[in-house]
């Protein structure tokens, strides 16, 4: 397996510097958007990842590549602050949409029209609203505090917001299969995040697991429970079943604590992007 290298030297470590010494609620909008950029830099570094993007290679994705990701993060850097920041004093959902446009469109220009990020743009943009708002009426900022208060503020909202008119893979996913999609995990308070993404990162990390073998662990079992919308475009209800059997024998097999996991994890993900 190769080695997972930052070819571009923004380490992980350079998202918390360089934060001017501000206090308050200034100081934290920058350090919930830094925050945000961090979870979609892990995600590009973690390997391997059945399908995605990462360092090593392009997975299932013909039209983009680390390089796309990281331009399209750089595109995006101004936006989890603001949006935390609207958090803050309460902005509605119809404000935070028009942000979020204005979001994509920064993300399609640097991208040359390739969506890397848009699912991201919706659920961390929510997450990262639900941040500022737990953080100025002094509530924690815990996965519990973030999950409720998405739920009870925009669940009923967001599902009957009206579609924009663009077609999207999540539509049209729901209109073929029935399948819930991103709108519906928020409405819900993103129960797949909190009551098994983050649990098994936490377990893996406490048991002495690396940062990557710690997220891997994580997608596996996300990938095992989660109706993917993606993978249900690409594959229809065959690959998502492939996806579950497969990370079903992975994890049943040990996880990343079993023998050789990094050469099982790695034959899922050569299967699902395709490679020999």
């Amino acid at each position: 397996m190769m080695a997972v290298i930052d070819p571009y030297g923004w380490g992980r470590t350079a998202l918390s510097d360089g934060i001017p010494p501000y206090s308050g609620e200034k100081r934290a909008c920058l350090l919930i958007g830094r925050a945000a950029l961090a979870a979609l830099y892990d995600e590009l570094c973690t390997y391997p990842a059945p399908g995605l993007v990462s360092l090593v290679d392009n997975g299932s994705h013909a039209d983009m590549d680390a390089s796309t990701f990281f331009r399209s993060l750089y595109a995006l850097e101004w936006y989890f602050p603001k949006v935390a920041s609207d958090g803050m004093r309460n902005a509605r959902l119809g404000e935070l949409k028009c942000l979020g446009i204005e979001a994509e469109a920064s993300m399609l220009e640097a991208t040359g029209n390739v969506n890397t990020h848009r699912g991201a743009i919706f659920t961390l943009g929510l997450l990262a609203w639900a941040a500022g708002r737990l953080f100025c009426t002094g509530r924690p900022l815990d996965g519990n505090g973030l999950g409720a208060l998405v739920r009870d503020r925009w669940g009923r909202e967001a599902l009957m917001a009206p579609a924009d008119g663009q077609s999207s893979h999540g539509r049209l996913v729901a209109r073929r299969y029935g399948a819930p999609g991103a709108r519906e995990e928020a409405a819900a308070g993103f129960p797949h995040v909190f009551k098994v993404g983050l649990p098994v990162l936490r377990r893996a990390l406490f048991k002495g697991a690396g940062l990557n073998a710690a997220f891997v662990q994580t997608f596996f079992s996300l990938m095992a429970v989660v109706p993917d919308n993606n993978l249900l475009f690409r594959g229809g209800m065959e690959g998502l079943a492939y996806a579950r059997e497969a990370a079903f024998s992975f994890l049943k097999d040990g996880g990343i604590f079993g023998d050789d996991w990094q050469e099982r994890a790695g034959s899922v993900h050569r299967a699902s992007s395709g490679a020999p």
